[in-house]
């Protein structure tokens, strides 16, 4: 199979697996005991911890551990707004993930104050309607740093600065980090955020781990309670091997950066290439600003679904869109939010690349399309 849907999951690297591996057989007990498989655990826990915060240029205790990226969004979302007992307003854009959206909905079930800013043809928000909807009651503000449909860029450094310039805003800022980070540096200083949250399994890490950086001084209402782990920020039972898995993970991807940059741009250069020169009217969806790995294409005439059987039938995996809202019938909430005829969305396929790789895989990507688009044209 040629995989090309690693905006969904993406396969775990091999020194990821050694590593977990070789933790299993002494830190598998509970980080909260006082014996030795507990100390055990709790040494490689709080070391994945100070691994982390490493690479993202923060301090440790500003690592909460989650059990993924919905989890993060929920937290930071519904944690920011809900914090000291308050109903917080929240302000995002139409083109979020479907848990900061569900979590939105939630909030403003319960009375919190909601706007939601539009964005342009390219699927971007602009940073001054963003803070121009920000009032002294905004709690949070949630805009991502990159689509999981399209890729699409946010500028969320802009954003967070003129949050912080609008008058009277008290408003934490949280970007949704999930896509971007497996080739994009996120060091948190130069972001400017709040809070952030990243899952393990896009870059190369295992599945059920997530993180969210929670800046120093910083207060949210926990979403799961119980035991009060995590400085009370995430109570449960720690997932000692998925949290060193993560931190494995990360430090391998952004030492592989630059190789994953070259190699995954020239994959996506050959393989939007060649499509262009043999598919009439093909559009290529947020082409000014989107991460080197998604190419989401919109075929003319041509029902999805039926695309993706056919590539799935010749070993070529790819998808329709968000990987949390496979098999729905709805048209993307993104693309309608870009101002995308249903027609056109509905021929719409997402391809996205990642640690695997090859730039010759471009290549093999395009004539298996090509293939797969016999007769439906």
């Amino acid at each position: 199979m040629l995989y090309l849907d690693h905006a969904a999951t993406t396969p775990i690297r091999p020194q990821v697996w050694k590593e977990i591996y070789a933790l299993a057989d002494r830190g598998w007990g509970n980080p909260t005991g006082f014996h030795a498989s507990a100390r055990a655990a709790k040494n490689a826990l709080e070391e994945a911890r100070e691994r982390v915060a490493a690479v993202l240029g923060c301090r440790p205790l500003e690592v909460v551990f989650t059990g993924g990226g919905t989890e993060s969004d929920n937290l930071a979302v519904k944690g920011g707004a809900l914090a000291g007992g308050e109903r917080g307003g929240v302000v995002t854009s139409a083109v979020e993930h479907e848990a900061v959206l569900s979590s939105v909905r939630f909030l403003e079930a319960w009375g919190c104050p909601v706007t939601r800013v539009g964005v342009d043809r390219d699927g971007l928000v602009d940073p001054s309607e963003v803070a121009a909807a920000v009032t002294p009651h905004t709690a949070v503000v949630s805009v991502m740093a990159a689509n999981n449909e399209t890729g699409a860029r946010q500028p969320v450094r802009e954003i967070a600065e003129a949050v912080e310039d609008r008058a009277g805003s008290k408003a934490l800022v949280h970007t949704d980090s999930v896509q971007s980070f497996v080739s994009e540096e996120l060091a948190v200083e130069d972001l400017g955020v709040d809070l952030m949250s990243l899952a393990a399994h896009k870059f190369g890490g295992p599945t059920g781990v997530g993180l969210l950086y929670v800046r120093h001084g910083v207060a949210i209402e926990p979403v799961a309670h119980g035991g009060g782990q995590e400085l009370g920020r995430r109570s449960g039972t720690h997932h000692v091997l998925g949290a060193v898995g993560m931190a494995r993970a990360m430090e391998l991807a952004a030492e592989d950066r630059e190789r994953y940059q070259r190699d995954v741009g020239e994959a996506r250069r050959r393989f939007e290439e060649a499509l262009s020169e043999q598919v009439p009217g093909l559009s290529i969806t947020s082409p000014s600003a989107r991460t080197i790995q998604h190419s989401h294409l919109r075929f003319p005439g041509v029902a999805n679904q039926t695309l993706l059987v056919r590539l799935d039938q010749l070993g070529l995996a790819a998808s329709a869109g968000s990987s949390c809202q496979s098999g729905a019938a709805q048209v993307s909430h993104v693309l309608s939010a870009m101002g995308i005829p249903d027609s056109e969305a509905r021929s719409s396929v997402r391809f996205s690349f990642g640690w695997t790789t090859q730039p010759s895989d471009g290549d093999l990507a395009a004539k298996l399309t090509l293939r797969a688009l016999e007769g439906l044209l």
